[in-house]
């Protein structure tokens, strides 16, 4: 077949072309798993029609048989191009991208024999004409151009989720990756293997038809309002305003990241002593990348809104030599023991040399998972040891460390009163066997703990050359304050400093008493009896057979932007992100606008990503855990032909197979602050006009000039 004509106007297919990606929300790969709104191509839209279009697009159970058949070849050539070294043998030719790689090898697929012609015919020409000649092949007109490769891509929305972030959000890692893939490269492909195995495949659209007229969203619809209804009125009846806040001297400050799991920890470790907690987000406002001196490894370490602006280099503390020879053969063992068991022959051998004691260390892991965990730990340090890190700041020039220094404590609403000892605490999970384990590290940060960031502020503050240039802008902090890190681990509610001395012990002691306050906390949501203690916590957190380590950000439902005084005396039930605000010292509003448009925005989409996970965890979650299949080291599949599951696990949002854990309801925001001011910030604000305008998230404002509470409505007045 000769290739036809191309349009005279080409920018047409690529208008059509991205208008049919935007219904795509990015997914993320299970590295750095990042929660999204799953249906957030369709946020232009009022929630309750939005419902209905992904009822239609993304919740069909029956596709046409032809569509499934297209769907099982395309997922088997993604698997193989996308691989990150789980395949023995590497797919070849994979330089030459997606397309051309693909398109190469079909021709000798025994299934596409029919479609051979056509390949040779496509393999030179370039997506965008492949695309052309191939929708003419199928007889869609002009006019059902773009809904057709809509469809395309919601029969198979996890693959095209996958694309989606590496064409339009990769990190640095993917950005730049050597096996590369367009937009109009995986459109190009799902129509050519259209053509071969679904000549009529134009029969796709009258099927959609079909499926837009049975949309009924009415019933869940109304569940949902009713979970908000309720929760609305039950946390606004628990908020008092603010009372003048004391200015005696805190025995010690922490500020935590917002995340809802922070907030049971803050109120537990604030009945051990004169303590003082602040919510702020878990980057601590330093648009920064990481680089490990050691390992080499370098990260983005600030929300995907945001690019990095420098790279910060962790140092070890000690001998950087002697951890960098250690690491390399660390790596080396990894990387021979590797290549035995995946090779083909080998691991026959493999099994005969180390079952015996394979055998043994499974039994130990299965009935002594703390007892293993801390053998692993030896182990591994007798062939690499652990190290202690420390940021490098040469890159950073005064006036920029003075800059990140008073962003932070501006934003965070500590600018006086500084108390002896004040830590950031950043935040991550410690599972095993876990591969949503990065789901439960900072959503925001793309799945990385946020001990870095938390130690590059703390020595930044600690600089006197920054304090003698905050107190010159009215930010006097006292020579005896002492800035510190630490790390909140999720899972078991250990807080780790880094650094401090005798200082510390007196926190040290109450820290682990709130640990143990809160691990009650903790066991009586996992229902896990009286008894439970942080013991059994920490064996749950290392038990390699364990589906539900903790219940992550689950039953998320407000965001509070409030002086800690409106909440410290109330129990939120771990359900609400508390970022800390006072509207006395934002004159011009900039902090709020910040809020509102960044840590607000990140929680959206976490509470997006839970409430889609429990309202069909097939179409916009991961299935069960028990069934899962890892494919290519970047996502999940259920089986070993479906398309890429994108989003939470059963485990993460129900408690039994039919019983869920989370309510699925919308975010309620409420917002300490005159209303005319967020009126002002909403006006000036497309994201949180289209937001708030469109029912996405509800708005509260808690006006403590007129000591009342309004609801903010889709038309932007207030009732």
């Amino acid at each position: 077949m000769e290739t036809l004509v191309q349009e005279k106007k080409p920018s047409l297919i690529e208008d059509a072309i991205a208008s049919s990606w935007s219904k795509i929300a990015p997914f993320w790969p299970l590295r750095n798993l990042i929660a999204v709104n799953p249906i957030a191509g369709f946020e232009d839209l009022p929630f309750e029609k939005a419902l209905s279009q992904a009822e239609t697009y993304f919740q069909q159970k029956e596709l046409p048989k032809e569509m499934e058949s297209i769907n099982r070849e395309t997922i088997k050539w993604l698997q193989c191009f996308f691989d990150e070294g789980q395949a023995t043998i590497e797919m070849p030719h994979r330089d030459r991208g997606l397309l051309k790689s693909t398109l190469s090898l079909m021709r000798f697929d025994p299934r596409l024999k029919e479609g051979k012609v056509l390949i040779e015919n496509w393999l030179s020409q370039k997506p965008e004409i492949v695309i052309l000649d191939a929708l003419r092949y199928l007889r869609v007109e002009k006019q059902e151009r773009e809904l057709f490769m809509t469809l395309l891509l919601t029969t198979l929305p996890g693959w095209a989720g996958f694309i989606q972030y590496r064409t339009s959000w990769a990190d640095a890692q993917d950005a730049d990756h050597p096996y590369f893939v367009t937009q109009s490269e995986y459109l190009a492909l799902r129509l050519v293997l259209t053509c071969i195995l679904w000549k009529k495949g134009r029969e796709l659209l009258k099927w959609h038809l079909k499926a837009r007229a049975m949309a009924s969203i009415g019933e869940k619809l109304a569940e949902m309002k009713s979970f908000e209804e309720s929760y609305r009125k039950e946390i606004l009846s628990k908020l008092h305003h603010p009372q003048t806040k004391s200015q005696a001297r805190p025995q010690a400050q922490l500020v935590f990241c917002i995340d809802v799991r922070s907030e049971p920890f803050r109120r537990a470790i604030e009945t051990q002593g004169a303590y003082e907690t602040f919510g702020f987000a878990g980057f601590f406002g330093l648009p920064i990348s990481i680089e490990n001196a050691i390992t080499g490894e370098s990260h983005a370490s600030c929300p995907v809104l945001l690019k990095p602006s420098h790279n910060i280099l962790e140092k070890p503390t000690c001998s950087h030599s002697h951890h960098k020879k250690r690491y390399k053969r660390l790596k080396q063992i990894k990387k021979i023991y590797q290549s035995l068991k995946y090779t083909f022959t080998t691991p026959f051998s493999l099994v005969e040399a180390l079952g015996f004691s394979s055998g043994v260390w499974m039994g130990v892991k299965s009935l002594f998972p703390k007892t293993s965990a801390h053998l692993k730990r030896s182990l591994n340090s007798l062939v690499a040891s652990e190290y202690a890190l420390t940021p490098d700041l040469s890159s950073l020039s005064l006036m920029q460390k003075v800059e990140f220094a008073s962003g932070a404590l501006n934003g965070m609403g500590l600018t006086e009163n500084f108390a002896p000892l004040v830590v950031f605490c950043g935040h991550g999970s410690t599972t095993e066997n876990n591969a949503y384990a990065s789901a439960l590290d900072c959503g925001a940060c793309g799945g990385r703990h946020g001990a870095p960031n938390a130690r590059i502020l703390a020595a930044i503050l600690n600089a006197p050359e920054v304090r003698n240039e905050l107190e010159k802008q009215g930010i006097s902090i006292p020579d005896d304050t002492e800035f510190l890190a630490g790390l909140h681990n999720t899972t078991t509610d250990e807080l780790k400093l880094f650094g401090g001395g005798v200082s510390t012990h007196e926190l040290i002691r109450d820290l682990e008493a709130a640990r143990r306050q809160n691990c009650q906390f903790r066991a009586q949501k996992m229902a896990l009896g009286r008894d439970a203690d942080v013991d059994s916590i920490e064996s749950r957190s290392q038990d390699w057979a364990q589906p539900r380590p903790e219940w992550g950000l689950a039953k998320n439902a407000a965001f509070i932007v409030a002086p800690r005084s409106l909440t410290q005396h109330v129990d939120l039930d771990g359900r609400s992100f508390l970022h800390s605000y006072n509207w006395r010292s934002d004159g011009d509003g900039a902090i709020l606008t910040s809020i509102l448009t960044a840590p607000m925005v990140v929680a959206q989409w976490i509470n997006s990503q839970y409430l889609f996970s429990t309202l069909d965890n097939i179409a916009f979650g991961s299935g069960s855990k028990v069934t899962k299949n890892i494919t290519g080291k970047i996502g999940i599949m259920q089986g070993n032909a479906s398309d890429l599951m994108h989003g939470l696990p059963m485990q993460s949002v129900y408690q039994s197979d039919d019983e869920p854990y989370h309510r699925p309801q919308r975010l309620t925001v409420i917002v300490h602050a005159p209303k005319k001011r967020l009126s002002q910030i909403i006006e000036e604000q497309p994201i949180l006009q289209k937001l708030f305008g469109n029912g996405w998230v509800h708005l509260v404002c808690h006006d403590p000039q007129e000591e009342k509470s309004f609801n903010l409505q889709r038309d932007f007045t207030w009732s």
